[in-house]
């Protein structure tokens, strides 16, 4: 395996920067503003407001605020057992090409769906929809749920939801480094189906109605931070779950922390996804290296404090 050191870790971050800062023109009503400058992974994508939440926004509107409180920060996810590890081996195949991409993610998905499925349905909710993956290479791609521009990966509520991954970044990255590509690729699709997570439990959609419903920019983009840093702890925990059969060690290990604890909001951007620190914090308290077991319940982003998804 290919190792970066940690000069050549900072490049890829900074090209990484560069790529997400060309991928903001997003419509702002069908999806969040996002930061995408200096992020290698989580920041490359963005989870858009499900058709119907656009359709009866009027109608969500005049939920009490208890009510979407109560989904967000009282969820039954938080209550549900131990993820189970899928026991599924990273696939050996080469990330250069779009067909490489589509394997791999392909049974990495359905790994993820299967070890989710007995969780959300002790939580009450639809585990059996399966998200659709989209692989594309495209500069501009319509989607249901508004237009993404740019190497962005992008998860879309729309009927049993879909998430949307651009192959030609993962290979731009494969040519610079296979290891760092691959825990890329890995963490990239684990944070998407942490919002696929979010969206069948009924978060996404509470989530959005709160941030709708704030007055100020402040306490709007706190509540884009509480989701998106969600769906990064969420991914982990499946990460941590199946931990020891991927396996995630080693190399893989060591390229994941960097991108995991570089992963955040930068100066001059807007505030929207968390702190390097704090994005770190969250993903490794998915991942909880300390145990063989992970749980929903400790990505819970609503019950805490401020300064913790700052």
């Amino acid at each position: 395996m290919v190792n970066l050191s940690s000069k050549k870790l900072r490049f890829l971050a900074g090209t990484v920067a560069v790529a997400g800062f060309a991928a903001l023109a997003m419509p702002a009503q069908a999806v969040q503003s996002r930061a995408t400058a200096g992020e290698p992974t989580p920041v490359q994508s963005k989870s858009a407001e499900t058709p119907q939440s656009v359709q009866a926004e009027s109608t969500q509107r005049s939920v009490a605020a208890s009510s979407t409180t109560n989904i967000v920060r009282y969820n039954r996810l938080y209550k549900t057992p131990a993820i189970p590890p899928s026991k599924c081996k990273e696939v050996n195949v080469s990330l250069r090409t779009a067909a490489g991409v589509s394997a791999y993610d392909k049974q990495l998905l359905t790994c993820m769906w299967a070890a989710w499925a007995p969780v959300l349905k002790a939580a009450g909710a639809n585990y059996s929809l399966k998200p659709t993956l989209i692989i594309h290479n495209y500069s501009k791609v319509n989607t249901h749920c508004g237009v993404v521009s740019g190497p962005t990966s992008y998860y879309c509520g729309y009927k049993n939801g879909q998430i949307y991954i651009p192959w030609g970044y993962i290979a731009s990255l494969w040519k610079q480094s296979p290891t760092y590509a691959r825990a890329y690729a890995t963490n990239t699709l684990a944070h998407e189906y942490g919002h696929h997570v979010q969206f069948v439990t009924g978060i996404l959609n509470a989530s959005w109605t709160r941030q709708r419903a704030f007055s100020t920019s402040a306490a709007k983009l706190e509540e884009n931070r509480r989701r998106e840093l969600q769906a990064s702890c969420l991914g982990s925990a499946y990460i941590g779950a199946n931990k020891r059969y991927y396996p995630m060690s080693g190399g893989l290990y060591t390229q994941w922390q960097y991108l995991v604890t570089h992963s955040g909001d930068m100066a001059g951007h807007p505030r929207d996804h968390g702190s390097f620190a704090n994005h770190g914090w969250w993903s490794n308290t998915g991942f909880y290296a300390a145990s063989s077991k992970t749980y929903a319940g400790r990505c819970n982003t609503w019950n805490a404090a401020s300064s913790r998804v700052s």
